[in-house]
């Protein structure tokens, strides 16, 4: 893996900044080279070359060293994905052959100083033996030994142990793999990934597009109110702390209910905090939109049954124009920054908090200019690498974004995962990050006047 270093009193550690200068560079050259393979291979495979190639009879020799670029391993090594059919054809001969090009080199050397820069807070990312053995067999292309691996740190450490170890780097060993095997759907995922950006078009295991996602997932969303048990309002916390929040999620649980909370402010003026659950684990498709199937549609598309049952819920009760201050942990996370991100939701409310607990959301961008978004992270969760960008990434949170990422002793996933375990960490383990988001959530430290809690189904 590449690797730079500077001294310190007892050795050499490697320098995270320099790599993840590296990681970027390499990730842009990559990019260009593609393209640059992807116009070659347009110009080689296409209906006709240049007017100026063929004066003079050269049009054979052009062509000869359009091919002769585009092939050879020292050149271009292979063609990019293209618009043309030939060219098409032959970046998928590619790929089904396992022809190296330049341009997956180096995005592959990218995702590696990833990894490294990684290691230098998660060592055991390479010290394990049995994470340095996955990482060794798809170096080597080996992706049934890869998963084989893996089976056995499932086997000897346990599933939990097993997603913790490889959480802060899950993503670009996902891209990493799917560069390098001879699956042709998931590349366009890995090249999101392995150039910075977020997930979009598909996920980077199968490459499942999110179209199919989206249909199977449908419905316009429906929200039904729920007479309160009295015992669970009395379990419910009323400060409006983010800590407060996460405790109440998890008193509600995942089972479609969302909870909004009518808040008088210290100012007088009533706003609205809405506590947004995450994926029920029982049911990949179930009645309520909080199940696996929205979970991986809302990671790609904004609408989904979840927004729209929020919605229809709040318009029900909470009058338009309100402020409102979304809190969401997991898939409520994603979906509370969907929300965000909706400009008819933020033209209907003032959407002046968003805050994400566990998410994957570094592809959201709030509509609101003035909306505060928050992301929450513990480096050992993995489902907030599911979009691309890891909490350890060389990449910047987007503009808006507050994040704050933090290790604990639990070192096991879904354990770390768990609303209950991020209220512990925001209380205990990193409470400067839970103080800096009360501080923003101040207009909603004040008195509970009323509560309401919605059924939420897809259709």
């Amino acid at each position: 893996m590449a690797e730079t270093g500077t001294e310190t009193g007892t050795g050499t550690e490697p320098d995270v900044a320099g790599l993840h200068a590296l990681c970027r560079e390499l990730g842009e050259a990559a990019d260009a080279v593609r393209e640059a393979g992807r116009y070659v291979g347009e110009l080689a495979l296409g209906t006709r070359l240049p007017a100026r190639a063929l004066v003079g009879g050269r049009a054979r020799a052009a062509l000869r060293a359009l091919l002769g670029a585009l092939t050879d391993p020292a050149g271009l090594g292979w063609p990019s994905d293209g618009r043309r059919p030939a060219v098409r054809a032959a970046w998928l001969l590619g790929v089904l052959t396992s022809r190296e090009s330049l341009a997956v080199s180096l995005a592959v050397a990218g995702l590696k100083a990833r990894i490294r820069a990684a290691a230098v807070t998660h060592p055991e990312l390479l010290t394990d033996p049995d994470t340095a053995r996955v990482l060794r067999a798809i170096d080597d292309d080996r992706q049934r030994e890869a998963l084989r691996a893996f089976r056995s740190i499932v086997g000897s450490q346990g599933a939990e142990r097993a997603f913790a170890l490889l959480a802060p780097s899950f993503g670009d060993i996902l891209a990493w793999n799917a560069l390098t095997d001879e699956n042709p759907f998931n590349d366009a995922a890995a090249w999101e990934i392995a150039t910075g950006r977020t997930l979009a078009g598909a996920e980077p295991v199968l490459g499942i597009s999110a179209r199919i996602w989206a249909l199977l997932d449908r419905g316009p969303g429906r929200a039904e109110p729920v007479a309160p048990d009295p015992a669970l309002l009395e379990r419910l916390d009323s400060s409006g702390t983010v800590v407060g929040c996460i405790r109440n999620i998890g008193t509600v649980g995942t089972g479609g209910t969302l909870l909004v909370q009518q808040v008088t402010g210290p100012d007088g003026v009533t706003r609205y905090i809405v506590q947004l659950a995450g994926m029920a684990t029982d049911a990949v498709s179930k009645a309520s939109p909080q199940d696996v199937l929205g979970a991986i549609h809302a990671v790609a598309r904004p609408a989904t049954p979840y927004t729209r049952a929020v919605t229809r819920a709040l318009r029900s009760w909470v009058p338009s124009g309100s402020e409102v201050a979304l809190v969401g942990h997991s898939l409520g996370g994603i979906t509370a920054m969907n929300l965000a991100a909706d400009p008819d939701f933020c033209a209907l409310y003032r959407v002046t908090h968003s805050v994400a607990i566990g998410s994957p959301v570094d592809g959201k961008h709030p509509a609101d200019p003035d909306t505060r978004a928050f992301s929450l992270i513990n480096e050992h969760d993995v489902v907030p690498s599911l979009e691309g960008r890891s909490a350890v990434s060389p990449y910047a949170p987007p503009a808006q974004f507050t994040e704050y990422t933090w290790t604990d002793d639990t070192h096991a996933f879904p354990l770390c995962h768990a609303a209950e375990r991020y209220a512990h960490n925001l209380e205990f383990d990193v409470p400067e990050a839970s103080a800096d988001v009360d501080a923003a959530l101040a207009p909603y430290r004040g008195r509970v006047t009323a509560t309401r809690l919605f059924a939420l189904y897809d259709r």
